[in-house]
């Protein structure tokens, strides 16, 4: 014969089972992500993904504050499977990254880097960027979506790429308007 509290003792060990799993679970989902912005852009939108597609290497002469250098690895400007490496400043630090374009969609004036060497892969086991440009009306939007998988929880959410993107856009665009 059970007594009560021998139920409850069961009780409370099921339910601390289950809450140890469900939080180890949260936890897990916790470290995969999507960021998203949106920017209108005043400029020509063939322009802009121009820049960013077939020449990246540009973006030194334009934002020289945001992007010291893009070169290229392997490949050539504009293709998919090339490879680029960025030098750029975030929050006042220098920092490099090696990526590969990983697709291009030229209808949809899309482009996505996915990141395969340097400091991101440090702090995170995936990290994908994509620039695409949607027509709203007469306006068109620059959509940055930046796909992540943390090394791990402690690791923060990228918002400082995701701003360091739309900073970068309105830069990008600003100087096409100028021009």
């Amino acid at each position: 014969k059970t007594s009560i509290s021998d139920s409850l003792f069961i009780i409370f060990f099921q339910l601390n089972t289950f809450i140890s799993i469900l939080h180890n679970h949260l936890k897990k989902m916790g470290l995969k992500g999507k960021l998203i912005s949106e920017t209108e852009i005043k400029g020509c939108k063939d322009l802009f993904h121009e820049m960013f597609c077939e020449k990246p290497h540009h973006l030194p002469n334009v934002v020289p504050q945001t992007i010291q250098a893009v070169d290229l690895h392997e490949g050539d400007w504009g293709t998919v499977g090339s490879v680029v490496n960025w030098n750029y400043t975030i929050e006042g630090d220098e920092k490099v990254v090696k990526v590969i374009i990983d697709e291009i969609n030229k209808e949809k004036r899309l482009v996505t880097f996915k990141a395969f060497e340097g400091h991101l892969i440090e702090e995170y086991k995936a990290f994908k960027a994509t620039i695409h440009i949607e027509n709203e009306g007469d306006n068109n939007l620059a959509i940055w979506t930046i796909e992540y998988e943390k090394q791990n929880e402690d690791i923060p959410e990228p918002f400082s790429y995701l701003q360091l993107a739309t900073n970068l856009t309105k830069d990008v665009d600003t100087h096409h308007v100028n021009k």
